[in-house]
């Protein structure tokens, strides 16, 4: 080829090249634009999310990073984070059909249609009984179940369904028979809002303590108006006017004392006081003015659900709005079926149940979840595939990450909450004080952010400190203290961030600089890979070579390991060794066979597991 002719060619090419990368520039300048409003799923992948919005993965990462949001392009983000990018392209993001923020927000928007509709009526009041163990809680719904209940038995009610209701001058109301504070939250913590009025039962010989505190703090962040219930007043030794006087100090101001909290004084053991309670409850249910349609299809809350063994799945269902029918079609959460039948509180099977009404119901095909949606509707293929999505939805959002101290103030940085909430937990009175003192001064130093301390108390860390934290977006603090089996399980699953400290000042430390963005990295231990042992052989060198087969992850030479027999640590050393066949090798995956050593142990049997892991520095905002 002659020199004009490879200089003709190269001309070409860069007038080629040129004119691509003009096309690449102009159709870079189009920004798209929606017509109509993204749906977006509970959870979704970056990728998914970038071709919702016609935007590159890169596009969508650097918008997430700009939120404090770290994601590569196949790993999933929740509904909120997803809306934010969509909005700050210039998209109206709604949740999709069947995940859990379109079911919450039908929900609730059939809740506020129903209370204002034309056709609303008055409802009976919702109630829940929360307070100190010891202090009355049963003797109190006893009382009242006894007394005000037509149709018990001996020893009685007939069949107890979890709820139920009472009739004082013609008009009900409805209690929720639950453990308390406890399921209160755990409901709460789902998004059902079930109650309307809490009881705070106090022991007038007793006073405040601290489950009591807790019950407080749960019905104050569920926003719901309390009345106290000073029981025991049948004692030499009850004292009322201690009893308010502790009250105020918790920021629940009796009416005597200028607030807005009715205080009602009886003794369950006496049966005295229970008229003045059930007509105080109906006064602030007056206040509230609550109504509701009944002439719709039924919508309302899981209570609480079992398996019975002569009849299958059992719910007990509190109808929140409309009527519900024998014959109905019904999704409740996950899960969906034809009422088959009904049973009232009293142990009579109904035909319908009407608003805040409590039954138990027959014919779901699996077991809902306490705080699930219960919902009527038009055929059994909608019902399907309502529990169908949800189920994947619920799955899919299992692992969602909630408030830590590492990106909290990164949050606020971004707009995020102004707003660090904690519930702190101490192994003695005098360290709690101690702890909070020095929050307080904190608190003070520091304008930016605010400091909040939802819940107090001493002792374990609980289920219900767990769940008051999910309910409400709070961290946990242990000082000189753990979480119980039962609380430490649901942090796991509910990704709750919970910190020890044995030193006050570490303590104050860290959340000063958490309020500051100045926290230093931290150690984190994270497993890689689990390996079970099928076989062990003996080495002439008496080495102990155990075969493996990797049941999760991938198992690495020189990583740290822990030898696990029936769950207890019995070695904590490295992998000195690891062999595909006869071949050394460098990691082996999960599905796989190997045959490894553990450095200085020797004792391998079979049936251990081996928990590789590594310890790494995370960043911290």
């Amino acid at each position: 080829m002659s020199a004009s002719s490879r200089g003709r060619s190269r001309g070409r090419r860069r007038r080629r090249r040129d004119q691509n990368t003009e096309r690449e520039q102009q159709v870079a300048t189009i920004e798209p634009t929606y017509d109509e409003p993204i749906a977006i799923g509970s959870a979704i992948t970056v990728g998914e999310l970038g071709e919702l919005l016609q935007r590159s993965a890169v596009d969508v990462i650097k918008e997430l990073m700009t939120d404090g949001v770290m994601a590569t392009i196949n790993q999933q983000i929740d509904y909120d984070a997803a809306a934010k990018v969509a909005e700050s392209f210039g998209a109206v993001p709604l949740p999709a059909e069947g995940s859990d923020e379109d079911g919450r927000d039908a929900f609730e928007e059939a809740l506020i249609e129903s209370a204002s509709s034309d056709e609303a009526i008055e409802r009976p009041p919702i109630v829940t009984i929360m307070g100190h163990v010891d202090h009355g809680k049963t003797a109190l719904l006893d009382a009242i179940r006894e007394s005000r209940v037509e149709g018990t038995e001996a020893g009685g009610i007939t069949q107890r369904i979890g709820a139920y209701q009472v009739e004082i001058d013609n008009r009900k109301i409805t209690f929720l028979d639950t453990p308390g504070h406890e399921a209160f939250s755990a409901m709460r913590a789902r998004g059902a809002q079930a109650t309307d009025i809490a009881i705070l039962v106090v022991a007038a010989d007793d006073g405040v303590m601290p489950q009591t505190r807790e019950a407080i703090a749960h019905a104050k962040a569920a926003g719901v108006p309390i009345i106290v219930a000073i029981n025991k007043m049948d004692l030499e030794s009850a004292n009322p006017l201690y009893v308010k006087q502790q009250l105020s100090e918790v920021d629940v101001i009796p009416e005597d004392y200028g607030g807005d909290v009715p205080t009602v004084e009886l003794s369950a053991k006496a049966n005295t006081g229970i008229d003045e309670l059930l007509e105080m409850i109906l006064l602030v249910a007056d206040l509230q003015e609550l109504r509701t349609n009944a002439d719709r299809d039924a919508i309302g809350v899981i209570i609480e659900a079992e398996l019975e063994r002569s009849r299958g799945v059992a719910a007990t269902v509190l109808v929140q709005a409309g009527t519900l029918h024998v014959r109905d079609i019904a999704v409740a959460g996950a899960t969906y079926g034809r009422i088959r039948a009904m049973v009232d509180d009293h142990g009579n099977e109904v035909e319908e149940a009407g608003p805040s009404t409590p039954v138990k119901v027959f014919g779901l095909f699996e077991l809902p979840e306490a705080g699930d949606i219960f919902e009527v509707v038009a055929d059994e293929r909608t019902a399907r595939d309502m529990a169908e999505e949800r189920s994947t939805a619920r799955a899919e959002t299992m692992s969602q990450t909630r408030v830590n101290l590492d990106d909290f103030y990164t949050q606020v940085q971004e707009g995020g909450s102004k707003e660090l909430l904690l519930v702190v937990k101490a192994e003695s009175t005098g360290s709690l004080g101690a702890v909070t003192g020095s929050l307080a001064k904190v608190a003070e130093s520091i304008d930016e952010v605010a400091l909040t301390i939802v819940h107090t108390g001493t002792g374990a860390i609980s289920e219900s400190d767990v769940n008051l934290a999910v309910a409400s977006g709070a961290i946990i603090i242990g000082f000189n203290v753990r979480p119980d089996p039962a609380g430490s399980r649901l942090a796991d699953a509910e990704n709750i961030d919970i910190r020890f400290y044995d030193v006050i000042y570490h303590l104050t430390e860290d959340i000063s600089a958490a309020m500051r963005g100045l926290l230093d990295p931290e150690r984190r231990e994270v497993t890689d890979g689990y390996a079970e042992v099928r076989d062990t052989f003996r080495l002439p060198n008496r080495v102990t070579v155990a075969g493996c087969y990797i049941t999760d992850g991938r198992i690495t030479r020189n990583a740290q390991a822990r030898l696990l027999r029936n769950g207890a640590v019995i070695a904590d050393t490295t992998i000195a060794t690891l062999k595909r066949f006869k071949d050394d090798v460098r990691e082996v995956t999960s599905g796989y066979e190997c045959g490894l050593t553990l450095d200085g142990y020797n004792e391998v049997e079979v049936g251990d597991l081996i928990e590789v892991y590594r310890i790494e520095e995370i960043s911290r905002a």
